[in-house]
């Protein structure tokens, strides 16, 4: 690398695979490797689409960091979840999709050589913008067992030390599917206080998970709110990938250096897509529309853990994704990849660089593949092995 800060950030993998994939152009492909998803984003985002084309205010760079309908969209939809109220013009920025949320609260949070605590494993692109930002990823092991994934609440807290600046968690986690509840937050909280570091929760997927439970929001608990800069996005509850549109909320004070940032990074959000977003949130179904998408999701999930059992596939409680532990199989992640793709025409992404333990694990979307398609996987699977 010219650059010492890329030194540290391998590539993610997705991008190989689905290129692969792509130029096989072969529609017997099961496409499993890439957080695309095949179900609609609201009927009523894509008619506030369609008139933002023709709408001259939506062809601008102004105003730089969202327009009024999206803050206050935004703002309302998660104070209603935190259970508490966020000043839109103080309190929340837009930003074009989520990780461009995560980049510019770290670039605002984190001093060059801190820590920023995370799961493990953990999304590859999260971990490197830990890295581009300076930042030294600490990671917290996760257990995976016939339940799922959990994490020890106590070792997130104990994990938090002098030099971290942050703690970075997404709730359902990427790519495990791992749900964080109050015992976490609760954890975190003191030790956050005694060490004067910030809680960046990644909202994308709090919605998507498969207990029918509501999100646990970390503002809830005393002494997080003040602490919590919440980043959230269209692309997964919403469905709405293309759209490029997020929203970051917190204190007044952080989300002033985040606003900072933003004006040096990526400037604005697409500007045809915001009123589609806001309409999206704020509509009177729009828990209902993310439950019903919820429910598919969670059949695909289902129908792929009943043809990969007796296989190592680790039950996911929310999200688009399972893990498959390749160390009983005998292979790596690469190579299952690889016969998967050549023997049974499955595209699957392997997990180095997704924290320590990604090294172990090959990932299987299930987002943008119906039931009626994943119906072999057990047959295709029983070939590349």
């Amino acid at each position: 690398m010219t650059v010492s800060r890329l030194r540290g950030i391998p590539g993610i993998g997705v991008d190989e695979i689905g290129d692969a994939a792509d130029a096989a152009s072969d529609p017997e492909f099961l496409r499993l490797e890439n957080l695309d998803t095949d179900v609609r984003p609201p009927a009523v985002a894509v008619t506030a689409t369609h008139a933002a084309v023709d709408a001259d205010d939506a062809n601008s760079y102004l105003p730089f960091q969202g327009h009024r309908g999206l803050l206050e969209a935004a703002a309302a939809h998660v104070g209603r979840i935190a259970g508490r109220a966020y000043d839109p013009g103080t309190e929340c920025v837009g930003v074009a999709g989520g990780l461009n949320g995560i980049t510019n609260t770290l670039l605002a949070t984190v001093e060059p050589g801190d820590e920023v605590v995370l799961c493990d494993p953990i999304y590859a692109g999260l971990v490197n913008r830990v890295h581009l930002a300076g930042g030294v990823p600490r990671f917290v092991p996760c257990s995976a067992s016939d339940g799922g994934w959990t994490v020890d609440p106590q070792a997130l807290a104990d994990a938090v030390g002098p030099r971290t600046a942050a703690v970075l968690m997404m709730g359902p986690a990427m790519p495990t599917g791992l749900v964080l509840d109050e015992t976490h937050w609760t954890a975190l909280a003191e030790a956050l206080e005694r060490h004067d570091a910030w809680l960046i929760y990644d909202a994308a997927m709090e919605r998507i998970r498969f207990d029918g439970r509501p999100p646990d929001h970390p503002a809830r608990i005393p002494g997080l709110a003040e602490r919590t800069i919440t980043v959230g996005s269209a692309s997964k509850e919403l469905r709405l990938i293309g759209w490029r549109v997020g929203w970051v909320v917190g204190p007044a004070a952080i989300l002033h250096d985040v606003r900072l940032v933003g004006l040096t990074n990526v400037v604005c959000q697409v500007g045809i897509a915001q009123r589609a977003v806001a309409d999206a949130l704020t509509a009177p179904d729009a828990d209902a529309d993310v439950a019903a998408a919820t429910a598919i999701w969670r059949e695909r999930r289902d129908t792929i853990l009943r043809q990969l059992s007796g296989l190592p596939a680790v039950r996911p409680d929310g999200g688009w994704s399972l893990l498959v532990d390749c160390r009983p199989l005998g292979l790596s992640p690469a190579d299952l990849s690889r016969r998967l793709f050549d023997r049974a025409k499955v595209a699957a992404t392997p997990m180095d660089g997704w924290g320590p333990a990604g090294a172990h694990y090959l990932r299987l979307v299930f987002a943008n593949e119906p039931v009626e398609r994943l119906g072999d996987l057990a047959e295709r699977f029983r070939r590349a092995l």
